[in-house]
């Protein structure tokens, strides 16, 4: 994968780019960033340019960036090695099968696993190159569908440590870097963050972790302690729109709306464009959940709640973070000021009427309870207790902010 295919995020490149000419990559590097900034597609193209690039043929002993463009390398069967080396590496990294490149990501355990099997990511490796092949920005609902998951809850286990452990210790088969790129390490249990910490304190010879992270709070301080943190920005408006127009044929009047609605990310660009996108069966849940409490209708909030109880627990903690976005919005609504608004056509419509009883009564105890209940869902709470007390403390709020 080229920094071409990166939407954005040129100062990241730059600086990882000259991290690698100087010689200084860290041996792990923890990005981060707001969700659909790219952060996979950052470490994707890293982790290609250190297996392209870093690369000593046996006549050097520095690092060779590009070789065919060196005017240090004048021995032609060193640069004959060089580009010959390079076209291997592309061509392996085009299907993601490069033997020095090693994924761990969250993993479901499966009817048909045995009891006893702690699932790990080579149990998934066709699910996981099928959805890289359709590109390096994706959602962690789009993983959990194509693993086939059910009402489940992925994590990376401590088998998974132990075999990535067990990868790394072997040589470099390429002769250039190892690169573990590990996919929301957050989900780790504590046993498996137990041993990763192990690696990171004695990491194996010639390798790079890379660490994507959306929640890098819940790692382990040890662990964050022993990485390097680079945090991504939010996409700007304007490469979103860019992108749009280049890989979505859109036109540019419509592509500006959809970019500056997206808020920086291009995850939400795309769930703009999709019509049947899950947000707007959020919005639904949340419009309804807002207009019962309102009404203190619990009979019909009781039926909400098993409605609700049904989702995946992943599906229920992602509406979750979406009705504290829709809390937020509506607050900052009442000031009047569109720039500062990124909402659909759809959410602002109900802001306009709405957005007054989300004020500074009650903004503040709103977003602590849904918090509260996106917390209590992760920890495996029951759903529908969790959610029919969030629905009846919703009545004494929203009706606070009358």
């Amino acid at each position: 994968m080229n920094w071409n295919e990166v939407i954005g995020q040129e100062d990241a490149q730059q600086r990882l780019t000259q991290l690698l000419q100087q010689g200084r990559v860290p041996h792990a590097l923890l990005l981060c960033g707001p969700s659909g900034c790219g952060k996979m597609a950052v470490a994707l193209a890293f982790a290609s340019q250190l297996l392209i690039e870093g690369y000593t043929p046996p006549k050097e002993n520095t690092l060779l960036l590009d070789a065919g463009d060196s005017d240090d390398v004048t021995d032609s069967s060193v640069r004959s090695a060089c580009e010959d080396f390079r076209r291997r590496q592309e061509a392996m990294l085009r299907d993601w099968n490069h033997p020095d490149l090693h994924f761990s990501f969250p993993t479901i355990k499966l009817k048909k696993m045995s009891s006893d099997h702690q699932p790990v990511s080579d149990d998934f490796t066709k699910e996981w190159h099928e959805l890289l092949s359709q590109g390096p920005y994706f959602t962690m609902d789009q993983w959990m569908r194509q693993m086939g998951a059910a009402n489940q809850q992925a994590i990376i286990t401590a088998a998974e440590s132990d075999e990535l452990a067990r990868k790394l210790a072997l040589k470099s088969s390429q002769g250039g870097y190892k690169v573990a790129l590990i996919w929301l390490p957050e989900r780790m249990n504590l046993a498996s963050a137990n041993k990763i910490l192990k690696l990171l304190e004695e990491p194996p010879a010639q390798t790079v972790f890379l660490m994507v992270s959306e929640e890098p709070e819940k790692l382990l301080e040890t662990i964050r302690s022993r990485t390097q943190r680079l945090t991504l920005k939010q996409l700007k408006e304007e490469d979103i729109r860019n992108a749009l127009i280049r890989n979505r044929a859109i036109d540019e009047e419509s592509a500006r709306y959809v970019a500056r609605v997206a808020h920086g990310s291009w995850l939400r660009a795309l769930d703009i464009l999709d019509t049947g996108n899950e947000n707007r069966q959020f919005l639904d849940m949340f419009k309804m959940l807002m207009r019962l409490a309102y009404m203190r209708d619990v009979k019909e909030l009781k039926k909400w709640t098993e409605a609700v109880a049904l989702y995946g627990r992943e599906k229920q903690r992602r509406m979750l973070v979406y009705f504290i976005q829709q809390i937020r919005e509506n607050f900052i609504y009442n000031f009047h000021n569109p720039a500062l608004n990124y909402q659909t056509e759809e959410e602002e419509d109900f802001s306009k009427h709405f957005a007054p009883f989300i004020n500074e009564c009650n903004i503040i105890e709103i977003i602590e309870l849904l918090e509260l209940a996106n917390r209590d869902i992760g920890q495996n709470a029951n759903a529908k207790i969790v959610f029919y007390d969030l629905a009846l403390k919703m009545i004494v709020l929203v009706l606070k902010g009358k």
